[in-house]
């Protein structure tokens, strides 16, 4: 039976880890690090100084794996994706079987970005391991990128008495603006899908590397400062090699 914690790590800054997050990362035997590519080698090394400065136990193990990447084309989208957890799970139980033997009793752990249960796909991937091996997942939570870009801005998440709605760049893109929403906050968004709506009446509160040394944010009418965020965003992509980045957008009441 594999113990597996999914470690949620904030935005990464060493102090969004919380005490629960530094216990479970200390009682794991085998902590796995994803790695997905040159372009995305700080995400790794982000990951190694967190666990230099909060592992302090000996006997935990770092291994290190590939992540499988996604076709960019072919399949339907769901079907890709799909595809895509079947072989992240796949990569999964390689690592733990390499460095823990066939048939493993043993406490693994994962660091995930923000919360394993906010557009993060851990949870699912989890579930597919379920079917290969025994396993009992637990998640430990973490600051969400919501929240890190919520006080940056020092703004509320909702307006008062108003739902909330969380959506990706690609439905924005697709669907436009959600129906009846007030406030409508993007993730996933790699091509600047607020370019995609009429701007009249949307204030925007945009972030890049939220919470981190390299923060950039942007904010006010979408109309006035839609480029702003364009451009600095590729600025910073080209920078770091990557960028994470999310957005609230809110209506004018």
């Amino acid at each position: 039976m594999i113990d597996l914690s999914l470690i949620g790590i904030g935005t990464g800054n060493p102090d969004h880890i919380t005490h629960e997050a530094i216990a479970a990362m200390n009682a794991a035997d085998l902590i796995l690090i994803p790695l997905k590519g040159p372009e995305k080698t700080e995400l790794a090394e982000l990951r190694r100084a967190l666990l230099a400065q909060h592992l302090t136990n000996p006997a935990t193990r770092l291994v290190e794996f590939d992540l499988p990447h996604r076709d960019a084309e072919g399949a339907p989208y769901a079907r890709r994706v799909s595809d895509w957890h079947d072989a992240i799970a796949e990569a999964w139980e390689r690592a733990i079987a390499a460095a823990l033997g066939p048939d493993p009793e043993a406490k693994v752990a994962l660091l995930i970005w923000g919360d394993p249960m906010l557009y993060d796909s851990s949870l699912r991937i989890a579930d597919r391991l379920k079917t290969r091996r025994q396993i009992t997942p637990r998640v430990i939570p973490g600051i969400t990128a919501i929240q890190a870009l919520c006080a940056a801005h020092a703004i509320p998440l909702n307006s008062v008495g108003d739902p909330v709605t969380l959506t990706t760049g690609r439905q924005i893109r697709d669907h436009g603006w959600p129906e009846g929403a007030q406030t409508v906050v993007v993730m996933l968004d790699g091509d600047c899908a607020f370019r995609t709506l009429d701007p009249e009446g949307i204030e925007i509160w945009w972030g890049g590397c939220v919470a981190m040394p390299q923060e950039r944010l942007v904010a006010g009418p979408l109309r006035e400062v839609g480029e702003k965020i364009v451009t600095t965003r590729a600025t910073l992509r080209a920078d770091l090699g990557w960028v994470m980045d999310i957005y609230l957008m809110r209506r004018n009441a």
